[in-house]
């Protein structure tokens, strides 16, 4: 340790409530006995301040120029033993948990022991008291990643009258699509929320993808219709089939209208770039906030129905234990002989049955459809959410991890025919047979985390004008520069390594 360093532990261990610089404590969390990280742990450094550990158990946070220094720092994760460390012990360091089994019995003294049915039964019966709906304004940190892994592309390249559309080229299509595209937002912001109406004040936002992705697929349409144009005849039409099904689609507008519609293609692009930059951020942003907190137990028509659908469900009440040092019920929830898609476990509040938090995974594909070659799978749904109880007593978002995966396929012939009514003799001018087999998997992870949370009037709410000027920093690499003196989520490593090999100027 530094003399500089060494110096400054010194102080902060002496003068823990003199008022300090801006400085960022980072630090990773990790299991006393395996040295794993502890993923989703809370760390609290303020009455209704904290962050939440990443996946790695990597965390950080900021200290703001004036304020007071903290005795400890605290931090609690289930089934561990809640903790507290000075800013010294945290700084750049690895801090360790003891794990901690959930006591099953004799923790808690109840005027009378529920049953399991009975504390659903209450649980259900205190949302509109537990739920929060007053006008509130939270600083929110929120991660989204689109991850696409491409299985099998391969357009099964037959017949071709077109000596150019060979199968050299449908095996270059083939080979452009990336096998493994990322895509990366992160966004720093202000929600304004009042029951269902979100506003919203974005402070930061990143975007981190690879431009050549995009690029690539323009050039391709360049050299397609390039071959269009030289061996279609005007008057020409063509017939798509693909299975038992087949379309006609008349050629002589195509053509006149090539060049037209590829400057108004290149408007559209450029527009919905803008868009997506400017007032797009905002909007999209509130969208994705929306979906979201639409999505949590209490609302209706959600995906993870053991609310709404209490009889599809069996209950298990696994034991007791402590958040935020309330305790808790430890229920286990699991469908009834099949019949529902979740299994998850509950945390619900003793005093007044609050569900504090939520664990929750499909127990079967959400969605499977397959007709003439065509799959689609919605295979994956799971993902943590945990509540704070606020100074009004009631419960409002503090964390979100929310994971949902996707599968796709085509495994179908395509036969493109080229005739021509006009043409003497044998109408039939060129012809394309492929048989296409095309495999990806789609992921799409959420990470949601509310640092501070604060009641405002409802004149406050409506009073807020929204700023839609706000632009997403695009990044070809992470740069953990960027974020340097907010409080965001721990990137992990997969974003940490990000980089687009040849950056696009």
């Amino acid at each position: 340790m530094s003399i500089h360093k060494s110096l400054l532990v010194t102080f902060l261990f002496n003068f823990a409530i003199v008022p300090l610089a801006a400085q960022t404590i980072s630090s990773r969390l990790v299991d006393a006995k395996t040295q794993k990280g502890i993923p989703y742990a809370t760390v609290q450094y303020g009455e209704y301040q904290g962050v939440i550990t990443n996946e790695e158990g990597r965390f950080s946070f900021v200290l703001e120029e004036g304020a007071t220094l903290p005795d400890s720092i605290y931090v609690t994760s289930m089934g561990y033993e809640k903790k507290g460390f000075t800013l010294g012990q945290l700084q750049d360091s690895i801090v360790a948990l003891n794990a901690k089994a959930i006591e099953l019995s004799g923790v808690y003294v109840f005027d009378k022991e529920l049953e399991v049915d009975d504390i659903i039964e209450k649980m259900k019966e205190r949302i509109p008291q537990n739920v929060n709906k007053e006008p509130i304004k939270q600083r929110y940190f929120l991660r989204t990643a689109e991850l696409a892994n491409m299985q099998k592309v391969d357009f099964g390249f037959e017949k071709s009258s077109i000596k150019e559309l060979n199968k050299q080229l449908m095996d270059s299509i083939a080979n452009s699509i990336p096998k493994n595209a990322h895509h990366y937002t992160e966004s720093l912001g202000d929600l304004y929320k009042h029951n269902t109406k979100y506003k919203l004040e974005i402070l930061k936002a990143a975007d981190l993808f690879d431009k050549k992705d995009v690029s690539s697929f323009e050039e391709l349409a360049e050299h397609m219709e390039e071959i269009f144009k030289k061996n279609v005849k005007p008057g020409s039409y063509l017939k798509i089939k693909s299975g038992i099904f087949s379309e006609k689609v008349q050629v002589d507008s195509i053509l006149d209208t090539f060049d037209e519609e590829r400057v108004d293609q290149v408007k559209q692009v450029k527009a919905q770039v803008q868009k997506d930059s400017i007032s797009g951020l905002l909007d999209s942003q509130r969208g994705e906030l929306r979906s979201l907190l639409s999505g949590l137990y209490y609302k209706e028509d959600v995906k993870v129905d053991f609310v709404e659908k209490t009889r599809k469900y069996e209950f298990e009440l696994a034991g007791y234990a402590e958040i935020d040092d309330a305790g808790v019920y430890v229920i286990d929830f699991f469908p009834k002989r099949g019949s529902a898609d979740f299994k998850g476990r509950m945390y619900i509040n003793i005093e007044d049955f609050a569900i504090m938090q939520l664990d929750f995974e499909n127990t079967q594909r959400l969605r499977n459809f397959r007709l003439l070659g065509i799959t689609y799978r919605e295979n994956l749904y799971k993902g943590t959410v945990r509540f704070a109880k606020l100074p009004n007593g009631k419960y409002d978002i503090r964390f979100m991890d929310l994971t949902e995966g996707r599968y796709f396929a085509v495994d179908r012939p395509l036969k493109v025919v080229e005739k021509n009514k006009h043409v003497k003799g044998r109408r039939k001018q060129n012809e394309l047979l492929l048989n296409i087999d095309f495999r990806m998997n789609m992921t799409n992870k959420w990470e949601l985390v509310v640092f501070d949370q604060s009641e405002i009037s409802e004149n406050q709410f409506t009073a807020y004008k929204e700023d839609k000027t706000v632009r997403a920093t695009y990044m070809p690499r992470y740069n953990p520069e960027f974020w340097k003196g907010y409080n965001i989520m721990e990137p992990n490593q997969a974003i940490r390594e990000f980089t687009v090999s040849e950056e696009e100027q």
